[in-house]
């Protein structure tokens, strides 16, 4: 998204997804100001982006608008430019910042997009609510069937789409008493889809304290298909689990053209008290 200090009226071009749904403050290399970016800047520059990317992967030569619709994606995972920084961080005290800081301007300036650059700021409204009203008439769900790594973002600004149809919900996890005693992994799958859904195999995931995997397995699924609104309970047992196990994750199998789907949930006491060795299911 474009930014423009409200100080120097310095530009840069900042990857939305790293601004955040709920703003964050930035500031300007060029004259040290400081201000916020609001959720209604970052919500407007995303509602275009997404058009853009609609536009890209559903018009003529699809392939390549998908590829671009990637590549955009890619670009927001990237880090912030040197023109615009985080508040937070600090900017060195020497003679030569200043004119570190104009090479900084000059640069961004030369990398901001240029069809976003030549927009007037009504226009830019106008692809807002426009992108708004494509969201609304066309669906999360095509476009992230179209670029699925899209998923992720709509994840992080409190939208998330299931493609699988299926949801998980309401896992425990807890260990029987005793020497060797087992871990025990439950939950819920709740059809969502209107059509009904294949229902994949199920996999469970042990995590330590720092989030590093100990040991996975799979399940087979209570049911092969469910309705929608149908809710089935599965359960997944480990004899010995990994000590460091903190916690537990559970995932339906990989497939690459559908977005992940998990839950995690804390490994509840008692500890078990043998060694870390692989366990089965």
């Amino acid at each position: 998204m474009l930014i423009v200090c409200p100080s120097c009226a310095s530009e840069y071009q900042i990857p939305t997804d790293r601004v955040g749904a709920d703003g964050r403050s930035v500031r300007c290399a060029a004259c040290r100001e400081t201000w916020f970016i609001g959720p209604d800047e970052v919500s407007a520059a995303l509602e275009a982006e997404m058009t853009e990317m609609m536009m890209a992967a559903a018009g003529p030569g699809a392939a390549e608008g998908r590829a671009a619709a990637q590549t955009a994606l890619d670009a927001w995972e990237s880090a912030l430019t040197d023109g615009a920084e985080p508040a937070e961080s600090p900017v060195a005290d020497d003679p030569s910042a200043a004119a570190r800081a104009k090479t900084a301007k000059r640069a961004a300036s030369k990398t901001a997009k240029p069809f976003l650059r030549r927009i007037p700021p009504a226009a830019i409204l106008g692809i807002a609510v426009t992108g708004a009203l494509a969201v609304a008439l066309i669906g999360r769900t095509p476009l992230v069937r179209l670029v699925p790594q899209s998923a992720g973002l709509y994840a992080r600004i409190g939208l998330p789409v299931n493609l699988r149809g299926i949801e998980l919900r309401d896992v425990v996890a807890f260990q029987t008493p005793g020497e060797g005693g087992q871990l025990v992994v439950e939950g819920d799958l709740v059809g969502t889809a209107s059509g009904g859904a294949t229902v994949p195999p199920i996999e469970v995931e042990v995590r330590d304290a720092n989030d590093q995997s100990l040991y996975r397995w799979s399940i087979a699924p209570p049911r092969p298909a469910m309705k929608n609104r149908e809710t089935a309970r599965f359960r997944a047992s480990l004899s010995a689990p990994p000590i460091q196990g903190r916690a537990v994750q559970v995932r339906f199998a990989a497939d690459a053209k559908v977005p992940e789907t998990t839950a995690s949930t804390a490994m509840d006491a008692p500890e078990v008290k043998t060694g870390v060795r692989t366990g089965h299911p």
